[in-house]
């Protein structure tokens, strides 16, 4: 039960199309990073020290990042920091979505990132807070999970999921403004 109440509340809170701009995925990656190893043989790189992947509007920001390529040319990157960040802009709107946790899990080719530990996620007003976020962009899906006082913050001590909706105005909402 608790699980479909976080799922209504965040169909809720991101309602209408949450999609990342299209025109990234045709966009060369970038990285940048004080230093880096390469290892061919696997399609393997492993960079640390201020570490900046860009890719169209696509931002992650990291300590340390290992990005692995699969045969079909697609990148999946895992980043660490205190905190990892990512911020990419919505597609057809002047909106970005903003993330960040200890660690990030980004998957180009199901054009998924998953935060983890400390995770919190940012559209415009409304944000969301839990131990763990998935945030898939083709179906517009977002899962977060709580955790127990483990992993809870100075702000959250009990680490459970956080949600801030900010009321709509009544141009967002076209279905009030007949009434």
């Amino acid at each position: 039960m608790k699980l479909f109440s976080v799922i209504l509340l965040l169909g809720l809170l991101f309602a209408g199309p949450v999609l990342a701009e299209r025109a990234d995925r045709d966009k060369p990656v970038h990285l940048e990073a004080d230093r880096a190893t390469v290892e061919n043989a696997t399609r393997t790189s492993v960079f640390t020290g201020n570490v900046v992947l860009t890719q169209g509007t696509l931002i992650i920001r990291a300590e340390k990042m290992v990005v692995k390529e699969d045969p079909s040319g697609f990148r999946h990157a895992t980043a660490f920091g205190d905190p990892v960040s990512f911020r990419q802009k919505r597609d057809g709107r002047d909106e970005y979505i903003e993330g960040w946790s200890e660690r990030m899990e980004y998957d180009g080719k199901a054009d998924k990132v998953q935060l983890f530990k400390k995770a919190r996620l940012k559209r415009g007003p409304d944000e969301v807070e839990g131990d763990y976020i998935s945030y898939d962009a083709v179906s517009e899906f977002f899962q977060v999970t709580g955790n127990n006082e483990k992993t809870g913050t100075q702000a959250n001590p009990a680490g459970r999921v956080r949600v801030v909706i900010q009321p709509k105005s009544k141009q967002e909402n076209p279905a009030t403004e007949s009434q």
